[in-house]
Order: C-alpha cells, then sequence, then structure tokens
C-alpha cells in the first residue's frame, strides 16, 4: 500500500506539471530535429531506468565540426525517475535546433533514495558526457547545463559545487561527488548553466520567500521525509546559494514573476549569491510568467541559446 500511495504521488507530480504547462512526455518529441540518437545510454552500467541518458546530435553534425554538448534535466518536485523525453518537448528541442547537441537524462527520484542521490547522479552523467565525447561525436571541451524546476535546482547546484566531493553543515557531511559508474576519474565540472525557475533556497521556499516549507513539501521527502523547519542542517545541504564562490561558471537565471509553485524570490536570491561572490548572473523575469507558461518561449529560449553560445565558446 506504501509503494502505491507513492507512486500515485509521483504520478500526480507530472500531471501537476503537465497542467502548470510542461510539455506532454511521447515516444520522440524531437522527430525531425536531430541527425541521430543514442536512445537509453545508462550512464552508470547498472540497466536501471533511472540512470538513462538520451543523446541527441543536431541535423549537419555528420558533416560539420562536433557540436558543443549540453546536458538538460527535467523538473518533476524530485518525484520522477523517468522523464527525459518531457525535457525535449521544451527546452532540449530549442538546443537542438540551435546545433548544440542535447544529453537528456534521468535519475534517482526522492522516492528512489534520499539527497545526495540526485545530485551524484547528475555528477555521474557529468563524467560518462565528457570521458564519451569521441564515442558519440560531439565536443566535450566544455560542458553546458540546464533544467527546469527540480532540474533548474540539479543544474545549479552542480555547477555551484563544481570541485566539491563532500559538503558539511553542523554534524552532517555529505558526499555530493559519489563513485558511480566506471569514469571516476573524470571532472564532474560545468561551464556553463542556465536555470529556469528552480527551487535554490529551501530555508525560504514557502509562499512569502519567509522560512522553510512543513513536512508534506517536497524537499521533505528529498531529505528522507524530514521536515525542512527542523532540519535546517539538512536544508542547507540541498541549497545552492551556500556553496557559490568565485570560480563558478556565470549563470542565466529564467523565472517568471507570477510563479505559484517556486516563489520568485528564489531567483533573486541566487543572484544575490553571485552577486556576492563577484560571478556574473544574468536574471531574466518574464513578466506574468508561471511555472513554465510564459517562460517556456522562442524570446527566452533564445536568450538561453546565445547565452550557450558565448560560454561554451
Amino acid at each position: 500500500m506504501k509503494k502505491l500511495v507513492l507512486s500515485i504521488v509521483a504520478m500526480c507530480s507530472v500531471l501537476l506539471c503537465l497542467a502548470q504547462g510542461f510539455p506532454q512526455m511521447n515516444a520522440d518529441p524531437s522527430k525531425g530535429l536531430y541527425s541521430f540518437r543514442f536512445s537509453d545510454v545508462n550512464y552508470v552500467g547498472d540497466d536501471q531506468v533511472y540512470h538513462n541518458m538520451d543523446i541527441y546530435l543536431p541535423l549537419g553534425a555528420e558533416s560539420s565540426q562536433s557540436p558543443k554538448v549540453v546536458i538538460a534535466i527535467y523538473g518533476s518536485a524530485w518525484f520522477s525517475n523517468n522523464a527525459k523525453s518531457m525535457t525535449m518537448s521544451s527546452i532540449g528541442n530549442a538546443l537542438l535546433k540551435a546545433g548544440f547537441a542535447v544529453v537528456s537524462i534521468n535519475h534517482r527520484s526522492s522516492m528512489d533514495a534520499p539527497w545526495p542521490a540526485q545530485i551524484q547522479d547528475v555528477k555521474a552523467a557529468i563524467r560518462f558526457v565528457r570521458a564519451n565525447a569521441s564515442t558519440y561525436g560531439y565536443d566535450a571541451s566544455s560542458v553546458g547545463i540546464t533544467g527546469f524546476s527540480s532540474g533548474g535546482h540539479l543544474s545549479s547546484f552542480a555547477a555551484a559545487t563544481n570541485g566539491e566531493k563532500q559538503l558539511t553543515s553542523g554534524a552532517i557531511t555529505i558526499d555530493i561527488e559519489g563513485s558511480l559508474g566506471n569514469f571516476t576519474s573524470t571532472s564532474s565540472a560545468v561551464d556553463a548553466v542556465v536555470d529556469w525557475f528552480g527551487p535554490i533556497d529551501m530555508a525560504t521556499m514557502n509562499a512569502d520567500c519567509s522560512g522553510p516549507n512543513d513536512a508534506s513539501s517536497p524537499e521533505a521527502m528529498l531529505i528522507g521525509k524530514k521536515d525542512p523547519r527542523q532540519e535546517l542542517d539538512w536544508v542547507k545541504l540541498i541549497s545552492s546559494p551556500y556553496y557559490v564562490d568565485s570560480s563558478d561558471p556565470q549563470i542565466l537565471i529564467i523565472h517568471g514573476t507570477a510563479d505559484t509553485t517556486v516563489p520568485n524570490c528564489q531567483s533573486h536570491t541566487l543572484k544575490a549569491a553571485y552577486d556576492a561572490a563577484g560571478v556574473k548572473a544574468t536574471l531574466i523575469e518574464v513578466e506574468g510568467g508561471g511555472h513554465g507558461p510564459g517562460c517556456f518561449d522562442e524570446q527566452y529560449y533564445s536568450k538561453m541559446i546565445e547565452y550557450f553560445k558565448m560560454m561554451l565558446n
């Protein structure tokens, strides 16, 4: 019964995403936009669906120099472990059309394992992407990462912890690098990041940005069914602003002013952390934009593309 309830919660989360304007998942949302797709490549080597990725090469890649690569991560409030095709219907396809190779990844959900499993998966995927560039035909001399909602959280967290193996808050120390896969000696650093309305600081995730959410929140599930109001060290250990420093790549942040799922203040908090570290952060606020609707638009896709072209050279 417990597993059934959790499965229903996960499905409701995905349905909520769709209702809020996130693209629907289907077998091939990128049909006609790529020259080749490598489907369900397992970046850990354990045959688990949550460790699968799809690798897309843009049209013309076979007759030109290897395209630059961007890793893309779906949003699901960390509840889904298999929604990589949904990523392609929005930001992924925009990147493909612009000539980037796109790697859309799955990761463990908060019901599969608590934090830091999710960021360990992301870093394992980055290592795999870097180590296998010649095999799949893209250029990984510099690597971009992007995601929306909880995927934005994971993207920004990966960028803010370049070079970090462990994080400590209070008496708690966690291993964020992990040892998954066959490429543990390869760097998990990223060179550019675009965060689409991600939850950033779980200490201010309630509606008026004054404190943490309660024990029924997605972030409570993420930290192992703990109440964020009572677990401030765990709250810090899942919040990227605390780890931004001067060595991080500059960031592009896109967030709607009318987002009722992830408060707009979250992106202001992230920008402030970059400002304090002396690293450029560009925040684009979409007037009247919600949690997806209004933000997923060609004019903002173009801003993402301009940024990645600049940062990945």
